[in-house]
This record gives structure tokens, C-alpha cells and sequence, in this order.
């Protein structure tokens, strides 16, 4: 069971760490922190007696308790084995796995080794784990961004990693308010490599279906439109549908087979997805309302997930370059913790075709 200094200790500490008690505040006296956990003033000055110790808090003679520069300023742990906080949308589905491996591969190399934190795209979750990293003294950071077109109510947090002096990469994304490197993907040039091959190979009615609550989705949606733009002859017959990430995927699906069914006589030709993971339910929904792929509607994705080459039919898709998108940010983390400046980085992508799309 945990005793009760301990409990009054990591209160004490988590309020710190989570912002209530920032940085210089004055904290709650010794009396008054006796009266709000209902505990003796032996606790309370173990507690904070080790709170001081480890640099959280520091004391003013005659003056009371203040919260410490926590981050800069409490006692050092070991350094003998480093760690890098690494912090994605996901972690152990989709292209996370092989992104995470690339960067592992990297930072392994060098001795270090990652601290793994997964937001799912909620931002409690992502405060949650940057908090949590900082807390455990890593050296620098590697972050896939939270809805990255919106704006974050975490900025105080990259503050926090801004003021202590560790470097930062984004992957995949970036918030354009913060000026860390990123390495990402050609996602708008890609996209239009997509859609070029569709249109040339004589589609003209094509939906796209982009998440907007991030960067990859805003860009890719322009890749779309940029398409069309160099296509003037078929330039009003595209369609656009937008989601967010907190959709519920069947509502997804359902907005999609409305566009589908509303207007047989104007079906579309191809639909192109944010994702691969959204083309494959696509495909499935499709096949249910008895509407063959590619024969009757063509459908792409993006990312090459690897599920994409098994599938029926076989996915079309865009190469994301995932192991080289984490070797590329290790490289580039490791990089600024020798010192070096740190340049963001783009990554080419390349077409894959395969059966469930085709010539018209």
C-alpha cells in the first residue's frame, strides 16, 4: 500500500509537472498542505524534503516553497542510458510500426534508447506524454503532431521543450507556429502524381476523401485540386469530401456511398483516399452494395500499407517512405545533439499500381 508521503509527493509533484504549480510560483504552505491531505507535518516535510531534493521545488528562507526550474535545474539521473521520447499518433498498427523501427534502428546505434508515447490524435494524450518524457529527462524528441491544421492547446508545453534547450523533430507533419525541423512526405506532389494517373488513363469523375484536421490531408487534398488544375478539360467533373479524424468511420462510409448512390448517372469513375486504411473499408463497403472494384469504380489509397499488396484486388496506392522517414529523423535528432544545425527534410514518394484501379 502506498504511504501516505508518497501519496502527498506525487500530488504534490504531478500538479507541478502539469502546470497548476509553474515555474517560480509560490506553492501551499507547509500548514495549509497539512489541511488538504489531512496528514501530519512529518509527512508533509518528508514529502517535500524529497521534492526538493530531486530539484522540483526550492525553498526561500522566511519566504515559503517555489516550484523549481524542473526541467533545467533538478538533479540529473543517470546519463549512461539515454532516452529519446518518440511520440505518434499510433504505435502498433498501420505504418507506425516500420516508422518506429527505422527511428529504434537509428538511436539503438548510438547507444540510446526511445521512449515510446501514443496520443491516438487527442491532445490530453499528447500533453500527457510530452509532460511525461520531460519529467523523465530525455535528451530530445521526435513527434507526430496532434490535428495539426487546428490550433493546439499544448503550445505552453512545446514552450516548455522550446526553454529547455532540447531538440525536437516533427514527422510527418508540423505546427508551422513552431520553428522545429520536420522531415514529411511530398504529400502534395504525390497526391497529384495519384490523380494524374487517373485522369490520364480516362477517369474524369474522381471523389477525393481527405482528413483536414491534419497537414498530410490538407496536403494531399491540394495535390488533388492541383491535378484537376493541369487537367482543364475535365477541371469542374472532380468531387472533394472532408472528414476528421474523430469521425466515426461508418458515418465515413455512409457519407461516401450517399456521394456514390445520389446521382447514378454522374457515379464516380475512381475514388482516392487519405488513406489506405479508408480505401480498404472503402473497397468493403463497396463490394457489400454489389459494386464491383475496379470494374465499375476505381479506388486508391496512400502510404503502401502492407496489407494493401494482399487484399482483393491488390491495392493502388502511394509509397509512403516510412523506415526512411524514422532513419532520416533519428539521423537528423542526433544531428542537433552533436551540435549541428537541424534542416527539415522532404521525402519523395512513388506510385503503385495495382488491380483495383484501371484504364476507362
Amino acid at each position: 500500500m502506498e504511504t501516505k508521503y508518497v501519496m502527498v509527493k506525487k500530488n504534490i509533484k504531478s500538479h507541478i509537472i502539469n502546470g497548476k504549480y509553474k515555474i517560480n510560483d509560490k506553492i501551499p504552505t507547509e500548514s495549509e498542505l497539512m489541511a488538504m491531505y489531512k496528514v501530519s507535518r512529518y509527512t508533509v516535510r518528508r514529502a517535500v524534503g524529497d521534492l526538493e531534493h530531486e530539484g522540483y521545488i526550492y525553498r526561500v528562507q522566511g519566504g515559503g516553497m517555489y516550484v523549481n526550474d524542473w526541467i533545467n535545474n533538478k538533479v540529473s539521473s543517470d546519463r549512461s542510458n539515454q532516452n529519446v521520447g518518440v511520440v505518434t499518433t499510433h504505435i502498433a498498427n498501420y505504418i507506425f510500426p516500420s516508422i518506429i523501427n527505422g527511428i529504434d534502428q537509428v538511436i539503438s546505434d548510438e547507444g540510446l534508447s526511445i521512449l515510446i508515447g501514443n496520443t491516438h490524435d487527442e491532445y490530453e494524450k499528447e500533453r500527457h506524454n510530452l509532460l511525461n518524457m520531460l519529467d523523465n529527462d530525455v535528451v530530445g524528441f521526435i513527434i507526430e503532431p496532434t490535428k495539426s491544421t487546428l490550433d493546439n492547446p499544448n503550445l505552453d508545453v512545446y514552450q516548455m521543450i522550446v526553454d529547455s534547450g532540447k531538440p525536437a523533430v516533427f514527422i510527418n507533419a508540423h505546427y508551422p507556429q513552431l520553428n522545429f525541423p520536420y522531415v514529411e512526405t511530398n504529400d502534395t506532389e504525390a497526391e497529384k502524381a495519384l490523380v494524374d494517373y487517373l485522369l490520364d488513363n480516362g477517369h474524369e469523375r474522381v471523389l477525393g476523401v481527405f482528413q483536414v484536421d491534419d497537414l498530410q490531408g490538407v496536403h494531399r487534398m491540394n495535390g488533388f485540386i492541383k491535378s484537376y488544375q493541369t487537367h482543364p478539360n475535365v477541371s469542374t467533373s472532380g468531387d472533394i469530401m472532408m472528414y476528421r479524424s474523430s469521425d466515426d468511420i461508418n458515418d465515413v462510409l455512409e457519407k461516401i456511398k450517399n456521394r456514390v448512390k445520389v446521382e447514378m448517372n454522374a457515379l464516380p469513375t475512381a475514388i482516392v483516399c487519405y488513406n489506405d486504411q479508408l480505401a480498404i473499408e472503402v473497397i468493403g463497403m463497396l463490394s457489400k452494395e454489389g459494386i464491383p472494384v475496379p470494374d465499375q469504380i476505381s479506388v486508391a489509397g496512400f502510404d503502401d500499407y502492407q496489407i494493401s499488396q494482399y487484399i482483393d484486388p491488390t491495392l493502388t496506392t502511394m509509397e509512403h517512405p516510412k523506415r526512411k522517414m524514422g532513419h532520416t529523423a533519428a539521423q537528423l535528432l542526433l544531428d542537433m545533439l552533436d551540435g549541428k544545425d537541424g534542416s527539415s527534410k522532404i521525402l519523395d514518394s512513388k506510385l503503385v499500381v495495382r488491380a483495383s484501379t484501371k484504364p476507362i
